[in-house]
């Protein structure tokens, strides 16, 4: 019970966490639904797919990507499992630093198309607003809280 307890604890009081989980969730939100509906020039479930497998990703792991940019962004959004969908979205995207290759293309994004790809500055925002929120919880105005208040 007292692991249950940490798992879903947070500053019930923090306006810090409520804006790092807004916008976390709301800047990997759009890029699930282009993995899961195709929407914003996406590929939809089955091209995204597809694609990772013609690189050699597993349907499994491919799935498992999926989920972590599509349910962990709703879920950190709504403050729901807040710790466990932003580790899953802190592994979506070191994943793609890595495997993705962005990691080699230099520190900047490539605003004007001169790089060979994304460079990694998009990823460390992303990757250090996911820590704050498996350090910290949730925040105010959350799921987590409600049932936090419930535990104690």
């Amino acid at each position: 019970m007292n692991a249950i307890k940490r798992f879903f604890s947070t500053d019930q009081q923090s306006w810090s966490l409520l804006i790092v989980r807004i916008a976390l969730g709301v800047v990997i939100l759009p890029h699930g639904m282009q993995k899961v509906f195709g929407f914003f020039g996406g590929y939809g479930f089955s091209g995204t797919i597809g694609f990772f497998a013609s690189i050699g990703v597993p349907f499994i792991l491919a799935t498992l990507v999926i989920l972590a940019e599509f349910v962990g962004s709703l879920g950190v959004l709504f403050g729901a499992g807040t710790r466990f969908m932003a580790f899953s979205i802190f592994t979506s995207m070191t994943g793609a630093v890595i495997l993705g290759g962005h990691i080699h293309n230099g520190f900047f994004m490539n605003w004007y198309g001169t790089q060979h790809g994304e460079g990694i500055e998009y990823f460390i925002l992303v990757l250090g607003l996911a820590l704050a929120l498996i350090i910290g919880g949730s925040g105010k105005f959350s799921i987590d809280n409600c049932i936090s208040k419930k535990l104690k």
